[in-house]
């Protein structure tokens, strides 16, 4: 049965954006309409400065299920057997993960149920995450004959070789525990308390000088692709740029006085 809500809903408040993929039914599965609704909300905050961080969440029992296998399989009857769709599919959901990455907002991944496949690309996309004691976390492709190669991506940028080939070629299910132990996830919470956990760490970020946040966030993705003298280089200049902000300049001085920090004004 076609699930007529929206794909995807956004919501804001105490300048945090709470992203929720919605197709419960499909285990928040990446179809189409998800992907391209994921796609609209993240370019909407982008944009908005009255935006401080982010948490995405799926809804009802699980995070997500990675793409919507019934939605790739119909493309087979294509003339080509579906291999321009599944290219194109792929490089949309490639820009989407880039999107967060490139946002100039901390996003969170808030995870319940299961993340798998691109599911758990998204995790090992997002600048932080929390998740359920009873969450797990699987590239479990290799198990039908499709290797998480655009997953891969992200989960060997968040853990070693060793453990991301481990997870690639085996195709099992990692706890929540473990998830914590590798690098995949930064805090592991009882079930009941996951929302909350998130929220705690998404207000915390509020709470920072939104230049430094932004300029801190964007230096840390690219000098993580240099060689060392050319990061320094790079993060020295980006701290330099940071220095010249109005907000960090009252940020310094405040500590320098020892007066309470500022009301962050975003300049």
């Amino acid at each position: 049965m076609t699930e007529t809500t929206a794909p995807v809903l956004l919501d804001q408040s105490d300048g945090i954006a709470t992203i929720t993929l919605n197709r419960p039914k499909s285990m928040n599965a990446l179809s189409e309409d998800v992907l391209a609704a994921l796609q609209s909300a993240l370019d909407q905050i982008a944009s908005d400065r009255a935006i401080r961080a982010v948490i995405l969440r799926g809804a009802g029992a699980h995070f997500c299920a990675g793409h919507n296998l019934k939605e790739m399989t119909a493309r087979r009857q294509d003339a080509d057997g579906g291999k321009a769709y599944f290219n194109a599919l792929f490089q949309t959901c490639s820009k989407m993960m880039m999107s967060i990455v490139n946002l100039p907002q901390p996003v969170i991944a808030e995870v319940q149920g299961i993340a798998t496949a691109a599911g758990c690309q998204l995790v090992a996309t997002c600048d932080l995450a929390v998740a359920a004691q009873t969450a797990r976390f699987a590239t479990s492709g290799v198990n039908i004959g499709l290797f998480c190669s655009t997953p891969m991506v992200a989960l060997s940028r968040n853990v070693t070789r060793k453990q991301a080939m481990e997870m690639l070629l085996l195709g099992e299910f990692q706890t929540a525990e473990r998830a914590a132990e590798i690098g995949l996830i930064n805090s592991v919470v009882p079930d009941a308390e996951v929302s909350d956990a998130a929220r705690k760490m998404a207000a915390t970020i509020v709470g920072k000088a939104p230049a430094a946040v932004k300029i801190g966030k964007e230096a840390f993705y690219k000098q993580a692709d240099m060689d060392l003298a050319s990061a320094y280089a790079y993060t020295g200049a980006a701290m330099a740029e940071n220095m010249m902000a109005r907000d960090t300049e009252r940020g310094i001085d405040a500590f320098i006085t020892k007066k309470p920090m500022p009301e962050w004004a975003d300049d």
